[in-house]
């Protein structure tokens, strides 16, 4: 895996601020519902907690996800087809 390189000037960070874990280099998957469609984005790097699994984008990631999801907003995207259950706890 590339290393990650942390921009210029911004502090990389080392603790999860949920559970106070270690972050390590990593790759995670981000999914969000938009209207009736759920969109996963693979393969995002990022530094994963490794007690909690909470994931902590670069900003050129988040970035990236920003652009992907404003792409999805305005209409149609190419991409694979995914299988998915929908389960209400009522």
């Amino acid at each position: 895996m590339d290393r990650l390189s942390y921009p210029e000037g911004i502090m990389k960070p080392d603790r999860c601020t949920f559970c106070k874990g270690t972050l390590t280099e990593g790759r995670t998957e981000f999914m969000v519902r938009i209207n009736h469609e759920v969109v996963v984005i693979k393969d995002i790097p990022a530094f994963i907690c490794d007690r909690c699994n909470e994931a902590y984008f670069l900003p050129e990631s988040s970035r990236k996800i920003d652009e992907i999801l404003e792409k999805v907003r305005a209409g149609p995207v190419c991409g694979r087809p995914l299988a998915a259950i929908e389960v209400c706890m009522e």
